[in-house]
């Protein structure tokens, strides 16, 4: 079975450098114009069925690479592809006091304390990776499309990465790239890293 994992097209937050986590916010016009740039790459595929986070940001970069695509399939939601949840911090431009919290998210996130009322990277590692073990558990052939945020979607792959403790990956991924999983008989590999479909700078959210 294939399983392809895009991250959420651009959102007006993420233009602003407002930390999202679990706002419900949508896509601006050129996450629109991505998501059907690589909807548009894809229209080869045909996905037999597709799971998002129930954020509206990842729920419509997946309604639109479907439509974009030619996959006349619904999308089910899953909360366990929601992103990290950055509590307190949610709704608000980082302030010089969240300086240090975030490099150490950035720099060094599996030993990132708890944000205030929210959760840390561990966690985000021991949803995810539950989704997809589950989903690959199927072993059925089918051909899935998985759209969920960034650091959700680093944490789920974490472990079919070359160097696991590069928890980033060199990087944020950038908004709509696509990720390619091969599962069969219990074992998975990753096939396809990080893959852009449309015209890197047109990308702000790096």
């Amino acid at each position: 079975m294939k399983i392809y994992v895009i991250r959420h097209g651009e959102t007006d937050l993420n233009v602003k450098r407002i930390v999202q986590g679990w706002l419900d916010e949508p896509l601006n016009e050129n996450g629109r114009r991505l998501a059907a740039s690589a909807g548009q790459h894809m229209r080869q595929i045909r996905f037999d069925a597709c799971v998002s986070s129930p954020l509206i940001r990842a729920r419509e970069t997946a309604e639109i690479l479907l439509r974009e695509s030619g996959n006349d399939i619904p999308v089910e939601t899953d909360d366990r592809l929601k992103e990290i949840h950055f509590g307190d911090l949610e709704g608000f431009a980082p302030t010089p006091a969240d300086a240090p919290k975030l490099r150490q998210f950035f720099g060094d996130p599996f030993s990132c304390p708890r944000f205030p009322n929210g959760e840390t990277v561990r966690e985000v590692c021991a949803r995810t990776q539950e989704f997809l073990r589950e989903l690959a558990g199927r072993d059925d052939g089918k051909t899935y499309l998985v759209s969920t945020h960034g650091c959700s979607l680093r944490a789920m792959l974490n472990p079919l990465y070359a160097d696991p403790a590069d928890f980033w990956h060199g990087h944020v991924p950038p908004n709509c790239s696509v990720s390619v999983i091969e599962a069969r008989e219990g074992r998975m590999e990753l096939t396809g890293d990080d893959l852009i479909l449309y015209e890197i700078s047109d990308v702000i959210d790096g």
